[in-house]
This record gives structure tokens, sequence and C-alpha cells, in this order.
């Protein structure tokens, strides 16, 4: 598996197809058991009692699940890899689990009254693209909220180079399919700064937009809002 450059859509989706088994348990040793905690503050900064929400590369579907909990009326789960949908749907029947693309969403303009984007966004081939596809679909005042992954600066940086570029690979080299892991530590290299992805929301179409940060400055959460 590369560890530098660009993977292809394809071979972003034959990854995840090959880690889906293993995927859960991963995120829950990369974070210390933390991404729960993330997912849950990601829906209530996000979700309002009664929305109905878009999840986009909703993975094994633990964000969605979170966002049913946390008072949304429906929840459409969407993701472009079949294997981890079919661990999504084991979660919970009440949502509706669908395969798509980011980046061509099968829905209509204004369908949506939140969407949310965990640990997904970054693996999306044209992030601009991504992100105006999620305002499309999005009613006037409908938020959007992206989990995800970042570089940080300061007194943790050390820590975080050796955690995803030895530690992680090396856990998923000991699992079965983990060995994509490799690709971890150059994805989240090339993925837009704190403040850059908070541009990159304003310049299409969110506005309001804030972020905060979790684990030392590890993760980050924005959120934008669609303007009414």
């Amino acid at each position: 598996m590369v560890e530098t450059g660009r993977l292809p859509a394809d071979g972003v989706r034959r990854m995840f197809d090959r880690i889906a088994p293993i995927y859960d348990a991963m995120n829950r040793v990369m974070t210390a058991g933390l991404d729960r905690r993330w997912r849950r503050i990601t829906v209530a900064e996000t979700v309002r009692t009664g929305d109905r929400v878009l999840d986009a590369c909703c993975g094994t579907g633990d964000l969605a699940v979170a966002a049913l909990r946390g008072g949304a009326r429906e929840v459409v789960g969407l993701d472009f890899s079949d294997a981890m949908l079919e661990r999504a749907r084991r979660k919970d029947t009440r949502i509706e689990w669908l395969r798509g693309d980011v980046l061509a969403l099968p829905f209509e303009d204004a369908s949506f009254d939140a969407a949310t984007v965990g640990f997904g966004i970054r693996n999306v081939d044209d992030l601009e693209a991504g992100l105006r596809e999620l305002r499309r679909v999005l009613r006037p005042g409908g938020r959007l909220g992206v989990l995800e992954i970042t570089t940080p600066r300061g007194v943790l940086a050390p820590f975080y180079r050796v955690w995803f570029d030895r530690v992680v690979p090396l856990l998923g080299r000991v699992l079965p399919g983990g060995a994509a892991y490799t690709y971890l530590p150059a994805s989240v290299r090339r993925f837009p700064g704190p403040e850059a992805l908070r541009d990159a929301f304003e310049r299409n179409g969110f506005r309001g937009v804030r972020f905060r940060l979790f684990a030392g400055g590890i993760v980050a959460l924005h959120v934008g809002e669609v303007e009414e």
C-alpha cells in the first residue's frame, strides 16, 4: 500500500472495503476510545431535535447512529464502500443506508436540515466539490459538521509524528487488512489545517464557520451554516 501521494477513488474504495472488519477497533485504539465522545459533540453542535440528517462518508455508521440518538427525526447514511455499509446496517435498521459518492449526492437540493462527516472528508478526491455538494443538499439555515484528523502544532507535534507515522501503521500490519493504515499518515499530511479548512467552508457557501480542537489539536470539528 502506498504511503505517499493520493490514491485514485477506486483505490480508496478498495482500501476501505479491506479495512472494514477492523475499522471500529482501530478507531478505538487510535483515539483511546475518545472518538465516541467527539462524535457526540459533533451531533450536539450540528443536529437539532427533529432534523433530517445526512451522514456522508458514513463508514460503519457510528456518527449516523449518534445523530439518531441525539434527536434526529430521520438519518441517511451514505458511503461508497459496500463492506463498510454492510457493517453499518447491523448497527441500526432505522437508518437508511445508501451506497453513493459525496461528489454526486443522489438527493434533491435542500433535502436535509443537517449533514455530518466523520473522519472521511480527507479521502474525498475533490474537497471543495464535496463541500459544494453538501451545501447543495442542505436547506437554508442547515448546518454541516465535519470531524477530522488534523496536523497539530506545538508540543504535541513530535508525539503525533511518532503515533501516526510509526505506531498506527505498525498496529495495522498485525491485523487482517490493516496494512491499508499505512495510507493514513499521508492522507492527514495532505489535508488542510484547521484555518485552511474553515476558509474552504466559507468559499463554498457556508457562514458562521467555527472550529474547535480536541486531543491537543490532533482532531478538529468544523461547523458551518447555510445562509437563510
